[in-house]
């Protein structure tokens, strides 16, 4: 059983509880700054940014789909805050007019290329492929300590583990301006805080979670780890550290909870079949943001601000 554990559900599991995590620190931040389908917009964007891979490399291998992904991510944050800030338009009017721009560029692209015989999985993007990161490699937990298993993990696992170290890291390191910045903008720039660096800075890191986790677990776990376990730790507490040391805990029970349920609940049912990781990981996510509304201690009081 052990064995079987470690080459089928130890890796998706690890990387399904580091997307989450990756996705999970950021979101605090975009929820309070009212900018919490960021995450969503980023999904639409990088159709153009795949469809120009696909071009110049000629081959839609993870590499260089990533590369176009991230690059259009990346175009997608710098245009959300010039209209934003240039513009002077509400943050969610910005990403819906750059989403579906750029996602309607994408389409145009797609048709008027010889790229639209090209098979594009829409299930992958919305699911991933979660459950096909297997390890068979390993024959149990001693081959954590194997090298040369270790080397046959899916690399998705180190790259999912480097992003949700670097966010981590980032989030430590700019804590301050970060805090500043999203609670009294105009203090912050008076005592030096480049504000508008940071708010730039937050939506690329934003990218890079979403399409690190993109390829592996799918727009549907990204989506939802941006908003529901930001959301539930806010209606936890009214102290930032606290709500984001509640929201990582959220983002880890709903990605262990929901990966034993989608793999093993319709088993312990009497089904022969298994459902979808993804969908369920953000179906759990969901039921604790509703378990918070409905009890929270901060339910009552979600209109005050979050204590600095």
């Amino acid at each position: 059983m052990g064995a079987e554990f470690v080459q089928l559900s130890l890796t998706p599991l690890l990387i399904a509880v580091l997307a989450a995590v990756a996705c999970a620190l950021p979101g605090n931040f975009l929820l309070l700054r009212r900018q919490a389908l960021v995450g969503d917009a980023i999904s639409h964007v990088v159709l153009p940014g795949i469809v120009l891979a696909f071009l110049i490399s000629g081959t839609l291998a993870t590499g260089p789909v990533l590369l176009g992904a991230m690059a259009a991510a990346v175009f997608a944050a710098v245009l959300i805050e010039l209209v934003k800030r240039v513009g002077k338009v509400e943050p969610g009017a910005a990403m819906g007019v750059v989403f579906s721009s750029l996602f309607a560029a994408g389409v145009l692209l797609l048709e008027q290329t010889d790229t639209s015989g090209v098979h594009l999985d829409v299930e992958h993007a919305l699911y991933g492929n979660l459950e096909s990161l297997i390890w068979l490699a390993a024959d149990g937990w001693h081959s954590l300590l194997d090298p040369a298993a270790l080397k046959r993990m899916p690399t998705e696992l180190f790259r999912m583990g480097a992003v949700a170290i670097l966010i981590a890291v980032l989030t430590v390191l700019f804590w301050r301006p970060l805090k500043l910045s999203t609670f009294d903008e105009g203090f912050a720039r008076t005592v030096g805080v480049p504000t508008l660096l940071v708010s730039f800075a937050l939506v690329v890191v934003t990218a890079i979670a979403v399409v690190a986790a993109f390829d592996a677990v799918g727009s549907i776990i990204v989506i939802a780890m941006l908003i529901c376990p930001p959301a539930a730790a806010r209606l936890m507490t009214n102290r930032l550290e606290v709500q984001v040391v509640w929201s990582v805990v959220f983002a880890i029970l709903s990605a262990v909870g929901g990966y034993v349920l989608g793999g093993y609940g319709p088993l312990w049912l009497g089904s022969e079949y298994a459902v979808s990781a993804a969908g369920m990981i953000a179906t759990v996510s969901g039921v604790i943001l509703l378990c918070a509304a409905l009890w929270g201690p901060c339910r009552k009081r979600i209109g005050e601000p979050v204590a600095s």
